[in-house]
């Protein structure tokens, strides 16, 4: 007889990491706040269930793939009488991101009402999500640790033990720092290039050859090239990542210059109005600069001749 595994939570990433698991052949029992992003993972053999409680007992193992803090509370009930109900005897498996000190107020809570907690974010975007290929980052009890992590196996090419919580979250946080500067110089380089009228498909075929090559640089050239920024990492999430970092690193007393440059050039491009786009969209605000900077150019006609 298979176990239930429990998810909740089915987004951008949500999505493909739950049909990974029902593919490989896990009993999995989903639900989410908008049930139409269920179909097509219920067509693929997943089952619904009525509400997130139902989810939680009725599974020893749930996965959480969440926006934030308030939505694991309000799914969990926390604060009320039906937490502990809900995580008494199961394992709650965080595999968002939020910040580490929220997910070490929120283990305490749980092994107080007798449950288990695993934190588990992970790296990658939605393409390596979709071909099981991101890279898991635990912290939790060694016990809980051996339980888990083989029901990872069709998300995640790699699952590291990284200690207790919050050093998973702590870790992908510093992932996080040379994702997002990544992405950010890609898009000053392929903006550079476009200003000064170079060929940019010249310029992603040197990049792809040569030794900074990567997974990232690779898909998020194509994204600059063609413009096309459907999201596989949101502007609005990464900012909200940038936030967590810049949190993290004040109250450590951290230096993050590049992240700081880079975290005001996301809050702009989420001003212009490109928060559901992709992150390479950050080409937007630094195209917006250069605009800025050139200033109000006028009508040739209206120059007159030693102006």
């Amino acid at each position: 007889m298979r176990t239930t595994v429990g998810f909740i939570g089915i987004g951008i990433m949500g999505e493909p990491m739950a049909r990974n698991l029902v593919d490989a052949g896990t009993d999995l029992l989903i639900w989410n706040r908008r049930p139409e992003k269920s179909a097509a993972l219920l067509a693929a053999g997943a089952r619904a269930a009525a509400d997130a409680a139902e989810v939680f007992r009725s599974a020893r193992v749930t996965i959480m793939m969440l926006a934030n803090g308030d939505a694991i509370d309000s799914v969990l009930g926390r604060g009320t009488e039906e937490f502990a109900e809900n995580v008494r005897d199961r394992v709650i498996v965080h595999m968002g991101t939020t910040p580490p000190e929220y997910s070490l107020g929120l283990e305490t809570e749980i092994l107080a009402a007798g449950g288990s907690y695993l934190e588990a974010p992970v790296s990658g975007s939605r393409k390596p999500a979709e071909a099981g290929e991101l890279i898991g980052m635990l912290a939790g009890p060694d016990e809980v640790v051996a339980e888990v992590r083989p029901l990872l196996a069709p998300i995640c090419r790699e699952t590291v033990v990284c200690g207790a919580v919050p050093a998973a979250l702590m870790m992908k946080l510093s992932v996080n720092i040379f994702l997002i500067s990544t992405v950010t110089g890609l898009a000053e380089s392929f903006h550079f290039a476009g200003q000064q009228g170079l060929d940019l498909q010249q310029l992603r075929g040197i990049l792809d050859s040569g030794p900074m090559s990567s997974s990232v640089s690779r898909i998020k050239s194509e994204k600059l090239v063609e413009s096309d920024f459907a999201a596989q990492a949101a502007i609005a999430d990464v900012l909200k990542n940038n936030q967590f970092i810049a949190s993290a690193a004040r109250a450590a007393g951290i230096a993050t210059p590049v992240l700081d440059a880079c975290h005001a050039l996301f809050a702009e491009t989420d001003a212009l109005g490109h928060g559901s786009a992709d992150m390479a969209a950050v080409i937007r605000a630094i195209e917006a600069r250069t605009s800025a900077a050139r200033g109000p150019r006028r009508p040739v006609e209206s120059i007159q001749p030693g102006q």
